[in-house]
């Protein structure tokens, strides 16, 4: 769709935000939205007519672009027929939307609690994990996201935690491998691993293994800097879990439906979790929908006692039969198999020859479609670019390498001292390398921060 100018029109949309919209994670009058006028494929378009190539997938959720045709269609067809039913009675979508996800599911993650999202997956998968133990603590891992919601919110390992933490949640956190910045002194991807499963199994045994219900992990931890665990560490947790009787939490709401060129990151790692947290890229994010997959022992554990929880919109119809077409669509269209092959073929030596010419950049790491790029001020000490958790004047850094990638059509993902690429999995190559070069442009003005 070529987009139509009609800045009057965008005035309007703009104004009316301004007014009544209150946005999250955001001091209100210190934030400018851009208005949207519309969205198709990999890209999106202002009222000025200006488009913009999504390196952010929404916020790492389109993974099949926007407007895909198959997929408005299905809804379509699902409101002409039954727009709407309560959970407890069984219904076409998301009976099928069910069967599609458990056949992907690794191991025996056969059933599937349908959420509105991956915060309420969370908080249901820690309360099943409770539950099943009958133990209070839940671990977590530092430089991790898993949602706004409270017990979310709390096992969280990053600073939009601190307002809301009030340390009685039964939340421990603890170190997980990340080598480039290791708590461990580390200087191998072996020494980092055995270190952090040690230091795990460690703070496991100070605060009583017969105490502990779960261990939650990001499977590729997304928004705290896409880092990769390294060979055997979700393997040795998966050791440690079963040593002590602890249930196994994956969240793959970031990195599952093909985002890591698998339809989810934990077969990278050949790794069954208990229970594995999922939303976003399930249907691409066209109607709000999340999940969680449930080991066969899990949900014996409910098989004749009622498992205490429930949501008015699970499993809603809109959403489950979106759910349907993207997945088919994903299959049929060889989708998780292009983030594969272009993040192999294209993105990784890309982003490693910007590594090469820009000293802005610490760090690359990544698999498939999900990509981060580590920002320093001085790669020898790497020095963030800007402190941590970096606000108005000191964050003017990475202020100003974003407003660059704006300028040149590209609408990144910041957070903190990273840059993601995580565009759209049916992303062309074209694309791509339009989107890397309008990147490699935009990094030369993070490069005059540099020391």
């Amino acid at each position: 769709m070529t987009p139509q100018p009609n800045p009057q029109a965008g005035a309007a949309v703009k104004a009316a935000d301004r007014a009544h919209v209150f946005h999250s994670w955001s001091a209100q009058e210190l934030i400018d939205p851009l208005a949207v006028a519309g969205a198709e494929g990999s890209y999106f378009w202002d009222y000025d007519g200006k488009r913009y190539l999504d390196f952010t997938s929404g916020l790492v959720y389109a993974n099949i672009g926007y407007q895909h045709p198959k997929v408005v269609a299905a809804i379509q067809e699902q409101a002409a027929t039954m727009t709407t039913f309560a959970p407890a009675f069984a219904i076409e979508a998301r009976s099928e939307a069910a069967r599609l996800i458990a056949e992907r599911t690794p191991g025996d993650l056969d059933k599937i609690f349908f959420t509105n999202g991956g915060a309420d997956a969370i908080e249901h998968a820690t309360r099943m994990a409770r539950l099943h133990t009958g133990r209070p603590k839940v671990m977590s891992a530092y430089r991790s996201y898993h949602g706004g919601t409270q017990q979310a919110i709390n096992l969280t390992g990053d600073p939009r935690r601190w307002a809301s933490d009030g340390a009685a949640a039964g939340v421990v956190h603890f170190w997980a491998p990340f080598l480039y910045r290791s708590r461990f002194y580390a200087e191998t991807e072996a020494q980092e691993c055995e270190r952090a499963l040690e230091h795990l199994e460690t703070t496991i045994a100070f605060e009583g293994p017969a105490t502990i219900a779960a261990i939650v992990l990001e499977t590729v931890p997304g928004t705290a800097g896409i880092m990769v665990p390294p060979p055997g560490y979700l393997a040795g947790v998966r050791e440690i879990c079963d040593k002590y009787g602890i249930v196994f939490i994956l969240d793959e709401v970031m990195a599952g439906f093909g985002r890591t060129g698998e339809w989810f990151a934990a077969d990278l790692f050949d790794v069954v979790p208990d229970l594995m947290t999922f939303a976003k890229g399930v249907n691409s994010g066209y109607v709000p929908l999340g999940g969680v997959a449930i080991s066969g022992a899990i949900a014996d554990t409910f098989g004749k006692r009622p498992y205490p929880g429930g949501l008015t919109y699970s499993g809603h119809p809109l959403a489950c039969a979106a759910a349907v077409a993207t997945i088919n669509v994903m299959a049929e269209e060889g989708v998780v198999e292009n983030a594969k092959t272009l993040g192999t073929t294209v993105v990784e030596p890309a982003l490693r020859a910007l590594a090469e010419r820009h000293p802005s950049i610490g760090e690359v790491r990544g698999v498939g479609m999900f990509w981060a790029l580590e920002l320093v001020k001085d790669r020898e000490t790497r020095e963030p670019l800007v402190p941590y958790n970096a606000a108005g004047e000191a964050n003017a850094a990475m202020a100003a390498f974003g407003g660059a990638a704006k300028q040149q059509g590209l609408w990144p993902f910041i957070n903190m001292n990273r840059t993601h690429v995580v565009p759209p999995l049916n992303v062309t190559e074209a694309e791509l390398k339009e989107g890397l070069a309008a990147l490699d442009a935009a990094l030369s003005v993070a490069d005059e921060f540099t020391a």
